[in-house]
């Protein structure tokens, strides 16, 4: 199957998912506690009596069934229309934009550091599988994955913001204010991808093909990059596509300790003020991403190995 039908087939299944998607984040708020118009008085400052809760019911189409508000509301999504925030009035799109923005960038930071860092000491340690430097790196790397986001959040902040004074310890939007954030994120990710990649590296150097290529005196090097690397590099690929999806909605506790105006910290403020619109339009834009994600690593993945669209 070729690329074009590939993309169009894989296309056409994620019409019934994102559907179902929007179904789900509305239903929740449909269904959870409190009643979104007082929420709303309440987060306004206005006294509420039944009167004006009644008008405000009417004014947010509370009144009427379920089937027709998520309808209006799904309709409104294809002009942009998320809704408006009870804390501050402001469109939840364009405070969902602005977080965006500055949640890409450190989705992308992370993720460049530690492919960059994960992939070469992957293979290193594969290569010398049973010395000294694959003990010390995969004892490093388990250390690594096994500590939370927001201990190492912590600690690099006490460490590098008060006690070295070295970093801000509220993250400013300069590189400066990124890479603490960047290094608490890509951290654990990268003690996973090095184990990750070792595991895909020696599964490929156990292969009776490497086994030929040796015996008919290909150079070693030869073999690990042109064959070994090669073959490996779709489980590797999907492995980091996921990973992607997973930063944007993972990042939130990061996000808050170091003050990072991203998603993340704005979810979490939405969740304190109980900002029903916000929270709504936060796990509808993570659950595209992570879909849209998913869909990319499928193609890279189909592009790497045309076998896949066969299957």
């Amino acid at each position: 199957m070729s690329i074009g039908k590939y993309t169009a087939k894989r296309l056409l299944q994620l019409i019934p998912i994102l559907i179902g998607l929007t179904l789900v984040v509305y239903g929740l708020m449909y269904i959870s506690p409190g009643d979104p118009a007082t929420k709303k008085l309440l987060s306004q400052g206005i006294e509420v009596n039944a009167e004006v809760l009644e008008n405000v019911r009417e004014e947010m189409g509370l009144n009427r069934p379920f089937l027709v508000q998520y309808g209006d509301w799904f309709l409104g999504l294809f002009r942009g229309d998320l809704g408006i925030s009870y804390r501050d009035g402001l469109p939840v799109a364009q405070k969902l934009i602005s977080g965006l923005k500055n949640t890409t960038l450190l989705a992308l930071s992370s993720l460049a550091f530690s492919v960059l860092i994960s992939i070469p000491l992957g293979v290193y340690i594969a290569v010398r599988q049973n010395r000294a430097g694959d003990y010390i790196i995969r004892f490093l790397s388990f250390v690594g994955n096994s500590m939370p986001n927001f201990l190492i959040s912590v600690l690099l902040m006490y460490f590098l913001c008060i006690r070295v004074k070295l970093f801000p310890v509220i993250a400013k939007q300069s590189f400066t204010g990124l890479l603490l954030p960047a290094l608490a994120i890509s951290i654990p990710m990268t003690s996973r991808f090095v184990r990750q990649v070792r595991a895909q590296v020696l599964e490929e150097l156990g292969k009776p093909y490497v086994a030929g290529a040796r015996a008919r005196g290909v150079k070693e090097r030869f073999v690990l990059f042109s064959n070994v690397l090669r073959n490996a590099s779709s489980p590797i690929v999907t492995i980091i596509g996921l990973s992607v999806g997973g930063l944007f909605g993972g990042s939130v506790v990061v996000e808050s300790i170091f003050s990072w105006p991203g998603l993340g910290k704005l979810a979490m403020d939405a969740i304190t003020a109980r900002d029903y619109p916000v929270i709504q339009g936060f796990v509808l834009i993570t659950g595209v991403i992570y879909v849209i994600v998913n869909l990319l690593t499928d193609l890279s993945y189909h592009r790497l190995d045309p076998r896949v669209g066969r299957m």
